[in-house]
């Protein structure tokens, strides 16, 4: 039996082609609360698969699962944000396949492979929930160990590791990735040193984990590293390592950039000290990046250009508002951008030229009265207005925009 799907629909379908037992375990675990599994009559195991463009692997993948896993209490979800062919790929494979298959296709991937994890997750039926990636890079032989040390040792979560026991990183292709790999492997520990006592690589991104120990609804991935995610968020009770050896590639391209490297580390501030706190620092960084700008261009207008220091003044900070708005709106509110780009620029140039009508009186208190220089009090003004500004981006602007209760296939 196979189910195939490129949507949420497959709840209701997929139950009445069930064997009663585990449609039974479906609908149970409805109505319950999310991790709640009723372990009695769900399935032994859910592989989640997080896909991107990963076409050429799925053959070889499946064929080596196969080889180690049981037909009738298994099943595997692919939750694919592919730009090809791969989810065609995967439901071709799955029409002769003997483990049940689900292809569930995002158009938008939100949370990026994290959030791609997350959602396998809320549709996996397992009492085991197994998450690893598509390339070959984690082997598949590894799963069945996976869930024998979980059950052996009565363990929440089970992680795969390439730094203990034996374990290796062969398969990182260069040097440089490897240099890579450990230094953010040591920076995690050392930024989470409590938290992660117990593991030796929350990097991986190979790891099993009991349903109902699960908190679905506390993770809030932000990239690829959704084990560290978990580790933080859920903390699981008792935590064993499988070590295992890291393969090459198997085909196609590793799909680590820069933009997951940024993306990593602001997933790390975010669990560190908070998405608030971690959204205000950038924005600081921002503003700061700003004074270059603003300095530069008072300095042109009042003291090369023999401009008065006033007018100088409103005119650096239009300069220093459009620097501004462009690396905001770009780097740190592109996923909130629910507005119009004349509706967020007009709204952030009106708020950034707002300020004007005190830092304008204060600039000239500080230059004529208290005979501060110009750029030094300049300084002064901007810092003044900087945490109120923040505050009503944050709140007003670029407002988080209420997410919709995610319900589960019934």
């Amino acid at each position: 039996m196979t189910l195939t799907t490129g949507d949420r629909s497959i709840g209701r379908a997929a139950v009445s082609r069930m064997p009663p037992a585990v449609g039974q375990a479906r609908v149970s675990r409805m109505a319950g609360a999310i991790g709640q599994v009723q372990v009695a009559t769900a399935l032994r195991q859910t592989i989640v698969i997080p896909t991107f463009n990963e076409r050429g692997n799925i053959g070889a993948l499946l064929d080596r699962l196969a080889a180690v896993l049981p037909e009738s209490d298994t099943e595997i979800v692919f939750v694919d944000d592919s730009t090809d062919d791969t989810p065609d790929v995967i439901r071709a494979a799955a029409s002769t396949f003997p483990i049940p298959i689900t292809v569930h296709h995002r158009e938008h991937g939100a949370g990026g492979l994290g959030g791609a994890v997350v959602e396998g997750m809320r549709l996996a039926r397992g009492a085991w929930i197994v998450v690893m990636d598509a390339d070959l890079q984690h082997p598949p032989e590894v799963v069945p160990d996976l869930i024998a040390a979980g059950l052996r040792d009565g363990a929440d979560l089970v992680i795969g590791t390439r730094y203990a026991g034996g374990g290796a990183k062969d398969g990182l292709s260069d040097g440089y990735r490897k240099l890579i790999s450990g230094g953010s492997t040591l920076f995690t520990k050392l930024l989470f040193r409590n938290t992660l006592l117990q593991v030796s690589d929350p990097m991986s991104g190979l790891f099993a984990v009991r349903t109902s120990s699960l908190q679905v609804d506390e993770l809030r991935p932000l990239g690829y590293k959704v084990l560290l995610e978990l580790v933080v968020r859920n903390r699981p009770g008792r935590i064993v390592e499988v070590p295992y050896t890291f393969q090459p590639r198997h085909a196609g391209e590793s799909k680590s950039t820069m933009a997951e490297g940024v993306r990593f580390l602001k997933h790390l501030a975010i669990l560190r000290v908070g998405a608030a706190r971690t959204r205000m620092l950038a924005f600081a960084l921002i503003g700061l990046s700003g004074l270059l700008p603003n300095q530069l261009a008072l300095w042109l207008l009042a003291h090369v250009a023999g401009v008065h220091y006033l007018p100088a003044a409103v005119l650096a900070n239009l300069v220093a508002v459009g620097w501004n708005f462009a690396l905001t709106d770009t780097l740190l509110y592109r996923n909130r951008r629910h507005r119009s780009l004349a509706g967020r620029m007009s709204r952030f140039f009106v708020l950034g030229n707002a300020d004007l009508l005190l830092r304008i009186p204060l600039l000239a208190l500080l230059v004529d009265g208290a005979h501060v220089g110009v750029l030094i009090a300049n300084l002064m003004t901007l810092v003044t207005s900087f945490v109120v500004r923040f505050g009503i981006l944050d709140k007003v602007i670029y407002r988080a925009k209420p997410q919709p209760a995610v319900r589960e296939n019934a």
